[in-house]
């Protein structure tokens, strides 16, 4: 799977330092998946939640910061849409971010 925008998790692990590792972790492993529909990213992920228009919400550092990402799974390729703390995910619409 190709992660488009590693940027935004650098800059959030940079102001957020105590998830850095869980981040770093996550982004390793979704790189090296091979997600081909919902089922098989919950075969990896049991705990994240499937969202429409194939936006997947995971739980980082035992749940304390929320990422979604849009997931194309035909190109094999995902977006980061956000990631941040639970009050700050309250303030989004995790179904059209």
């Amino acid at each position: 799977m190709r992660i488009i925008a590693k940027k935004i998790l650098r800059d959030f692990w940079e102001r957020h330092p105590d998830n850095e590792q869980q981040l770093k972790s996550w982004y390793l492993e979704a790189s090296n998946a091979t997600w081909t529909d919902p089922n098989s990213l919950k075969e990896d992920y049991p705990s994240a939640s499937i969202l429409m228009d194939n936006r997947v919400v995971f739980n980082i550092k035992g749940n304390n910061y929320r990422l979604i990402i849009k997931i194309n799974y035909d190109y094999q390729m995902a977006w980061v849409r956000f990631i941040g703390t639970h009050a700050e995910y309250d303030k989004v619409n995790a179904k059209k971010i």
